[in-house]
Formats: structure tokens, C-alpha cells, sequence
């Protein structure tokens, strides 16, 4: 997900893209707070578009199952503000009938007619309408022509979509769009009617029988030109670009069957009935959408300039959509890897050296960003989620899986992450759940590698000298960690002598650790595989 126009990984907005953005976080938080009464099983959301105004129409449907006895549900719905953007509720149903309800604070409350009990459902329909301030990106694409595009992540749904937005809640969704004939309609799923409903409008519905977090439901409405790039195994890959970058979208979109089929073959089956990669008005550079991928309009160049872009974007599929991280604090399940395995894909179709120089890329980001921000990769104390965008759980996140790789040996490594996609697919985990799988598989306590990886802020900071026995022929490598907290890890040098060149292998967890050299060094080369975040300091 957001992969943005990055070289580092992350996200890039202007400031008024931020600005906007940071408006939603004054919501009531998302959480179990809320909606630990309820489960959604299905939303059904029937949006009209059109081409005089920005007003939208809703009419949604959530099919809510109780999960203990209570007498109202809470949807969150932006009010209009004093810009006169926002959402102005008509009416509300419970199970076809009206019933009371208020909207304050963001906050949609409706009583039901008699309180519910464990195991009761509901079908809630919510009737409104008005201007969306964001979450909907109504405007026109860089060739003039007006366009529609969902942006939901992290938490921005609520501004034109009424919804129980909790990341441990997964629900099917179906997206019925009204708009009028000059737009085609992509979404989450499979298409299911297509229909002229008048001399000016027609109807498009997909349906998605999976369930989803809100942050990757969404539909599109623009003049697409679409075309089939090819199937992965039984799966269909589709190329959406607007009409004006048919040939040059269909080109750079092309890749996305490769990259499937390797992650199928890798990770296990791709878990929704098709994918799609649209080209977007998306403020990220890449936004994961379920089976949809939006990615930002100028994606698209004609020089096949996508392929990494593709490839993260698509990692999210399995990792982020399908295994959602539970908690936003756990977000690295997410970026890290899906940053992670697009360096893996990289490496298994260019080689290897691929692998080391994008890890070497990351070990520097993250070294940057560790310099002005003491802070662990679960990082609890963020309340912009925003915040969440950065090298931490990008980068960091990718390394702790490729220390995992070495720790845990090549086969196991491939092995875990398999069983961890089988058991959580299409449901939610922490990241002890994804530690437990991994100590199955390895027979290894990870308790101190998850620890100091992803709780304690920084890496090993090494300090290297070298030192001459005058009384024998001998030399010795010193390595000194320099943080307070002394961190447990396999480590290599490469040292050279007349007598030649060797690598030697050992595992740090003190202060001070030598390695016995014969001869006189003359070079020492830490890590030369390219196997350990850390700072190094000469002596």
C-alpha cells in the first residue's frame, strides 16, 4: 500500500494534501471501543454520481450480526462542516422499517426498536447525501477529464461512507454505482450487472464475497480504457487506464501477471476472484486496494518504469489485505512486507545482487530515520496514523523479515511465511501470531529476535578496530556495540592478510566481542552478505 513516488518508500504529499489529511484523525478512534457489540458482514453501498455537481447520493446497507446484547449501533459519517462539505442524513431503516437515530460528532447512533440479543442480525439502511471533503476524490485527471476515485486508507471512508471502520472487522462489500454513460466502473470483486437505467445513467455493481477491511474497499468512475493483461494460473489480471494512455498503460500494467504468479508460487493462492490495476487520481503513489490496485496517474510513462511499484503493491494482496495487521501499531506486517518481498522479487528475477543493493538502500533510510526518531517499529503512541508512513515500517519492517530469513534458515523462513498466509488468510493477526508460526517451523525461542527488532528503537551500533599480537602472529577483530541495549545477532566480517582473504562468522550478544585472526589484517569488510541492520563505526 502507498508506496508513494518514492525512493525510500514512502509516501510524499504536499502540504496540502497533509493538511486535509490530518483532519480525519480528529474522529473518534476506530476501535474495539466502539464496536466490540458488533460484527459487519456485509455493507452494500449504492452511491449515484454526476456530472453537474459534486453532490453525491448514498444509500448503504450494513448487514450487522450482535455479538452480545445492546440496543444501538454507532457508524461513523462525516457531518457537513461550515464549507458545506460533509454528509446530511435523510433517514434511516432498520430491517425496512424507520427508526430513531441522531448524527453528532461525526458519530451516526441508531436505535434499534428493541434491544438485540447475541446472535441477532440486523440490516441497517442509511439514506444521504452531500459534498464528500475527502475519502472521495472527485476531480479531473491530468488530461482534463473528470473522475471518481475511492481513497480510503488509513481512515478516510467515513467522509461519504458510513461504516463501523475497525481494522479487526472484516466485511463482504457490494459497490452499486450509478453514473452516467460516459464512465466506466471498477471495484473490489467481480463484476455482476451492467445496466442503462435511464436515457442518461447507468448502473455497474461489483461484488466482492470475500471479506475486507474498509481501508481497501473502493470503486473508480472515469473513461477508462480496459483490456485483459492475462491470467495467473485460473486468476484474470486487467489493465484500467484512462483512454488517452491505452498503449502506454496496457505496456506498463503488463507485468502484474509475472508478479503474480511468482508471489502464487511463493507465498500461496491469491485470495480474490481477480485483480485489477487502475490508474488513479490516488494522492499515494500506489494504493492497494483489494483486487483493484488504484496506482497514481502518472505511474504511467510507456518505459515500463512500474515493476517495483507493481510488485509492492501487489505483495499487499496477501499480506495487508487478506492477513490484515490487527492493530495499527503492527503495521510493519503490512509494509514491511510487502517492502520485503518486492526487494525478494526483485532478487528471484534479476538476482541476487538485486536483493543486496535494495537492502543496503534500506539499511541507509533507516539509519536516517532512526537519527531523528527514537522509536521502536510497534510504535503504540501514534495517534496520526499518517505517522505510521515511514522507514520504521517500510524499511525496518522489510529488514527484520531478512534477518528472520538467515535466522530462522532459507527453508523454514519460506515455510513460515506460508503457514502464517494459511492460517490468517482473510482474517486479522499481531505480530506474535506471525512469531509463534515462525518458532513452529524453526523449532527456535524468537522471543528475544521480536523483542529487540521491533520493540526496542534503533540497531546495533558497531564500533571495528583491529589489534597486533607483537608476541605471536596473530591479530585480532574487535567488535564493541555502542547502544545501551545490547542486541543478539549472527555477524560476519571478511578480513584480508598476506596470508589471504577469509570470512569469519560469530554471534554478538555482549558488550565486546573478538574474532582471532592469523596475520596482520590489512582490511576488515563487516557484513559482506549483506545480512544485518546495523551502524557502523571505524576505529
Amino acid at each position: 500500500m502507498r508506496s508513494g513516488n518514492f525512493k525510500t518508500g514512502l509516501c510524499r504529499f504536499s502540504a496540502a494534501v497533509k493538511i486535509i489529511i490530518s483532519a480525519v484523525i480528529i474522529m473518534p478512534a476506530a476501535g474495539e471501543s466502539l464496536y466490540g457489540q458488533t460484527d459487519v458482514i456485509r455493507y452494500e453501498f449504492r452511491v449515484k454520481l454526476n456530472d453537474s455537481t459534486d453532490i453525491i447520493q448514498g444509500n448503504s446497507t450494513a448487514t450487522i450480526l450482535f455479538k452480545e446484547r445492546t440496543g444501538s449501533v454507532d457508524f461513523f459519517l462525516r457531518t457537513s462542516d461550515r464549507t458545506g462539505k460533509g454528509m446530511n442524513v435523510a433517514g434511516v431503516l432498520s430491517d425496512g422499517f424507520e427508526t430513531k437515530w441522531s448524527h453528532t460528532g461525526d458519530i451516526l447512533t441508531v436505535l434499534m426498536p428493541v434491544e438485540k440479543n447475541a446472535g441477532d442480525s440486523v440490516h441497517i439502511t442509511i439514506s444521504y447525501s452531500g459534498v464528500p471533503a475527502d475519502g472521495l476524490i472527485i476531480s479531473k485527471n491530468k488530461y482534463g477529464r473528470r473522475t471518481f476515485f475511492s481513497d480510503h486508507w488509513p481512515d478516510r471512508a467515513p467522509y461519504y461512507l458510513p461504516v463501523c471502520d475497525n481494522l479487526a472487522d472484516k466485511a463482504k462489500v457490494d459497490f452499486i454505482i450509478i453514473a452516467p454513460y460516459h464512465y466506466r466502473v471498477v471495484a473490489n470483486g467481480i463484476l455482476t450487472e451492467e445496466s442503462n437505467i435511464d436515457n442518461f445513467n447507468r448502473l455497474t455493481h461489483w461484488r466482492e464475497d470475500v471479506p475486507l477491511p474498509v481501508k481497501v474497499m473502493a470503486f473508480g468512475a472515469a473513461p477508462f480504457a480496459a483490456t485483459l493483461s492475462g491470467f495467473a494460473g485460473n486468476i484474470p489480471v486487467w489493465a484500467w487506464v484512462f483512454q488517452e494512455n491505452r498503449e502506454a498503460g496496457f505496456s506498463d500494467y503488463k507485468p502484474a501477471v509475472k508478479v503474480m504468479n511468482f508471489y502464487d508460487s511463493l507465498i500461496g493462492p491469491y485470495p480474490y476472484e481477480k485483480l485489477a490495476n487502475v490508474q488513479s487520481k490516488t494522492i499515494f503513489g500506489g494504493l492497494e486496494n483489494a483486487s483493484c490496485i488504484f496506482y497514481s496517474e502518472n505511474s504511467v510513462t510507456g518505459q515500463g518504469r512500474a515493476e517495483r511499484l507493481i510488485a509492492h503493491e501487489i505483495a499487499h494482496q496477501w499480506f495487508g489485505n487478506s492477513v490484515t495487521e490487527r492493530e495499527w501499531s503492527h503495521i510493519w506486517l503490512s509494509e514491511g512486507f510487502a517492502t520485503y518481498l518486492t526487494t525478494v522479487y526483485m532478487e528471484m528475477n534479476y538476482g541476487r545482487e538485486m536483493l543486496e543493493t535494495g537492502m543496503r538502500q534500506s539499511r541507509t533510510t533507516v539509519l536516517r530515520y532512526a537519527e531523528k526518531n527514537k522509536k521502536p517499529v510497534i510504535d503504540s503512541t501514534i495517534t496520526d496514523l499518517m505517522d505510521l508512513l515511514n522507514a520504521n515500517s517500510y524499511q525496518k519492517g522489510a529488514w527484520v523479515l531478512h534477518m528472520l530469513r538467515r535466522e530462522t534458515g532459507e527453508s523454514n523462513f519460506w515455510k513460515g511465511l506460508r503457514l502464517y498466509y494459511e492460517k490468517f488468510r482473510n482474517s486479522t493477526a499481531l505480530s506474535s501470531d506471525f512469531r509463534q508460526i515462525m518458532e513452529q517451523v524453526s523449532g527456535k525461542d524468537l522471543q528475544r529476535f521480536f523483542y529487540q527488532w521491533l520493540e526496542v528503537p534503533g540497531q546495533p551500533e558497531l564500533k571495528i578496530s583491529t589489534e597486533k599480537d607483537i608476541k605471536g602472529n596473530m591479530s585480532y577483530v574487535i567488535v564493541e556495540q555502542m547502544q545501551d541495549y545490547l542486541f543478539d545477532f549472527p555477524f560476519d566480517i571478511t578480513v584480508k592478510t598476506e596470508k589471504g582473504t577469509e570470512t569469519l562468522t560469530t554471534r554478538i550478544n555482549g558488550k565486546k566481542t573478538r574474532f582471532n585472526v592469523k596475520g596482520t589484517v590489512s582490511e576488515v569488510i563487516p557484513d559482506p552478505g549483506t545480512w544485518l541492520l546495523f551502524k557502523s563505526y571505524a576505529n
